[in-house]
């Protein structure tokens, strides 16, 4: 199975304990991978064959071909 997008997304951690999570394609969707980030981290990214979303925990800023977003974290 090949992806239609294989566009990098770039997520950089703007504090400690950002989470990163990747999530399965297929009916049932689960977690399959999980990354925690530290303050300036940058993790480069992409979606496959298995993943299908990222959830993003904390403040940290998401880059894709689409745009860029701040995710604003817990207050």
């Amino acid at each position: 199975m090949t992806t239609s997008n294989n566009d990098f997304f770039v997520i950089k951690a703007l504090e400690d304990g950002v989470n990163v999570i990747g999530l399965t394609r297929g009916t049932d969707t689960r977690f399959h991978h999980s990354e925690k980030l530290d303050q300036g981290e940058v993790m480069i990214a992409q979606f496959t064959e298995h993943t299908s979303a990222v959830k993003v925990r904390g403040k940290a800023v998401i880059q894709t071909s689409h745009g860029e977003m701040t995710n604003e974290g817990e207050e």
